[in-house]
């Protein structure tokens, strides 16, 4: 189970799942409960969109796409819907199709665009470089600390929109601002090894399974965290024994712990209703 650790691109591939799934799954907690799942993905493609685009122009590639992702992070922070006919969802989901329709239209005049389109998806995270993962680990390190240091206040305000008091925000919260550039921030890197639905995967599914098997948040966060290091440790593993395709391979795993949760959570609450 442990062979694929004697390839260092194995190890590298590893060490940046680690660190992006670890981040993303708590960041995901939040996105849960906040009820904005579209958020990763249509930053994710917001994100593969300035790939595209830096490609299209032959500049820019690493530039242009943090560029994009951090004004649509700066935009969906200041989206508050107030007719109750509408859903926050319903308008980040425009965005992420929008985005998509740009990103494809853009790849299709490239000389290799269904590869291209494939990686945009999946990634490509067993190239990954040695300098790319100390930047990663250096940009996620920050955005944990300040998870960290004020994490009461990030707690409230998801708590704020669990309760649906998402009205009281008003149209520009520091809070939900840092929020949403964290976010960004943490997406644009982790897309650029991940690609959009490992990123996805990560951000949801742990948060997800972790709410389904715990009420308490420190327990949940905990969970997701420890579901995010299992699916990739397992993922990577199938990858290198069976020749899958890595990026599939961790989303593949993280789709059967959701199923298994999902089945302890019903059995769970059946064993509580069955009268003594």
């Amino acid at each position: 189970m442990f062979e694929m650790f004697q390839l260092p691109f194995m190890v590298q591939a590893f060490e940046v799942a680690i660190i992006t799934g670890l981040l993303l799954s708590y960041l995901g907690v939040h996105v849960v409960g906040r009820g904005i799942v579209f958020v990763d993905l249509a930053l994710g493609q917001i994100s593969s969109l300035g790939v595209a685009f830096a490609a299209f122009i032959g500049t820019g590639l690493t530039s242009i796409p943090l560029i994009f992702t951090l004004v649509g992070a700066l935009l969906m922070s200041f989206i508050n819907i107030r007719d109750k006919r509408l859903k926050q969802e319903a308008i980040i989901g425009i965005l992420y199709a929008f985005a998509s329709a740009l990103t494809v239209l853009l790849i299709s005049k490239t000389p290799h665009g269904d590869s291209d389109i494939q990686e945009v998806l999946f990634g490509n995270i067993l190239s990954v470089s040695n300098e790319t993962i100390k930047l990663i680990g250096i940009i996620f390190a920050c955005i944990a600390l300040m998870h960290i240091v004020f994490f009461r206040k990030f707690f409230a305000l998801t708590k704020s929109f669990e309760n649906g008091e998402n009205h009281l925000v008003g149209l520009f919260n520091i809070w939900n601002f840092l929020f949403y550039i964290s976010i960004g921030l943490a997406i644009v890197f982790a897309v650029r090894v991940n690609g959009v639905i490992p990123v996805f995967s990560f951000l949801i599914i742990p948060a997800v399974s972790a709410i389904l098997l715990s009420k308490n948040y420190t327990v949940v966060v905990i969970i997701a965290m420890v579901i995010s290091i299992l699916a990739s440790f397992l993922g990577l593993n199938f990858s290198f024994h069976y020749d899958f395709p890595a990026g599939s391979s961790i989303v593949a795993v993280l789709g059967g712990i959701f199923i298994l949760s999902s089945l302890i959570s019903i059995i769970t609450r059946l064993v509580r209703r069955k009268p003594a």
